[in-house]
């Protein structure tokens, strides 16, 4: 007699926990990211990073609470690209999951550049894209190997970034210990901030919460997924939060101002003012440990995307729907993510991260918009849901990202607009001039076969 038909089904095997989904979510944001953009955020936020980033935890909480509420009701992977397809219909989800993958795609390629740069420059021993090979070489076997080895690398990992920011706190509290206690106010706002600066400044501290939806693509490695992904998404922006909030404050008490050498390495400059040069250097080591992580977690679900597109047809069966029979791992992605990740080095970081803006903030929009539109089926459907948590915070939800959206500039809009175009001439030709549907996979039908088929 067999157990669930797993492989026969073409499913992924369920084996991760809400902790895990919880580091999973923290390591992709990669919490040590306060320290490297501090310098940018305090800059434009006029010396209130703490509040920018108060904010920007509010907006992402809104949309949070939207992939939350949907993922309880489709709890399987593919993210925005699931929810718009079954609520919005199959074009809008083709175009979702296009304006997601444009996203996922470049994400990997970019962690990848930021972790190779910064290790050329603690350890000159290898060039650039020396470290950019070696790096995607170690993400790419770790995600081979399968999520539980994933899961278990990046919980060790994270445990190392926890204690270097814990160092950092501590080494801050003690620096401002003797301060007044009026000095931590004007860190939150000072006769220079405005609603104008600190909201330009929420826009770019938004970038760091970008992730917290890649814990949706793991519904079907997920026990329980209608419970613990929503609870997953949503504790994953609350904590990691409030580790942003807590770590700006601290640095923006110890530096006031916005005043810096070099506002990219502003981070690195309040912890050698806080602890000295070696303490530095220590904690710059420690972000690196956390970017591991974090690429780590981005190849994952960037393959994840891509294996469920793969096995509804949108992108060719046969390659991106292939999981490893022994690890159930989508290796095929996993490569493929190796491959264009190489080339890194020729490309602006400014470029890459263009993209992945725009992509990240559709997504986001689209998210919202899905929630309404179940509000108004469960309406006619005569079960209606409450009007605040289904209709005005995704709203709000909604205003949120496409104000995110509209602080891009002008290059990202250009050029997410550009993946866009190219998108919807390859859904005309998918469906044959839009004549026909997209390709969808049934797969409750596929399981009840499956399990029938089954010896019992």
């Amino acid at each position: 007699m067999t157990s669930a038909p797993e492989t026969a089904s073409g499913r992924l095997v369920p084996r991760l926990g809400l902790l895990s989904l919880v580091v999973f979510g923290l390591s992709y944001m990669a919490p040590a990211i306060v320290v490297s953009t501090f310098g940018v955020i305090s800059t434009t936020s006029a010396g209130a990073a703490p509040t920018a980033y108060l904010i920007a935890t509010v907006a992402m909480t809104l949309t949070a609470a939207s992939y939350g509420k949907l993922a309880r009701d489709h709890p399987t992977s593919g993210s925005v690209y699931t929810y718009a397809r079954k609520l919005l219909g199959s074009r809008i989800g083709f175009l979702a999951g296009w304006a997601l993958l444009l996203d996922y795609l470049f994400l990997p390629m970019v962690a990848w550049l930021i972790q190779a740069l910064y290790l050329h420059v603690q350890f000159p021993i290898l060039p650039t894209w020396g470290w950019l090979v070696t790096v995607i070489a170690v993400t790419t076997l770790v995600n081979a190997l399968g999520v539980v080895i994933a899961d278990r690398v990046n919980k060790v990992l994270l445990g190392l970034t926890t204690l270097g920011l814990l160092a950092i706190v501590v080494v801050c509290v003690h620096t401002v210990g003797g301060a007044p206690a009026g000095d931590g106010a004007h860190a939150l706002w000072n006769p220079a901030v405005s609603l104008g600066t600190v909201t330009a400044a929420a826009a770019i501290a938004a970038y760091s919460f970008l992730g917290f939806d890649a814990i949706s693509t793991l519904s079907e490695e997920v026990r329980d997924p209608r419970r613990n992904v929503p609870r997953g998404i949503l504790l994953t922006v609350l904590i990691g939060g409030g580790i942003f909030f807590a770590v700006s404050l601290l640095l923006q008490w110890v530096h006031p101002g916005t005043v810096f050498q070099d506002e990219a390495t502003a981070g690195y400059e309040v912890a050698t003012l806080a602890g000295g040069k070696g303490f530095a250097d220590v904690t710059n080591a420690i972000s690196l440990i956390g970017g591991l992580a974090s690429c780590v977690a981005i190849q994952a679900s960037t393959s994840r995307l891509m294996y469920v597109m793969g096995r509804d047809g949108v992108l060719p069966r046969r390659a991106f729907g292939y999981l490893h029979p022994r690890s159930r791992t989508p290796l095929f992605n996993l490569l493929l993510i190796a491959a264009i990740g190489l080339p890194a080095t020729t490309l602006s970081l400014t470029t890459a991260t263009s993209f992945i803006n725009f992509g990240a903030f559709l997504a986001f929009t689209l998210v919202n918009i899905c929630v309404i539109t179940a509000w108004v089926r469960h309406r006619r459907a005569g079960t209606p849901r409450p009007v605040l948590t289904h209709v005005v915070l995704p709203v709000l939800g909604a205003a949120a990202d496409v104000y995110l959206l509209t602080k891009l500039d002008r290059t990202a809009v250009l050029l997410g607009s550009a993946w866009l175009v190219l998108g919807i001439a390859y859904l005309g030709v998918l469906t044959r001039g839009f004549r026909r549907e997209p390709p969808e996979l049934h797969l409750e039908a596929r399981e009840q076969a499956a399990s029938a088929a089954a010896p019992q």
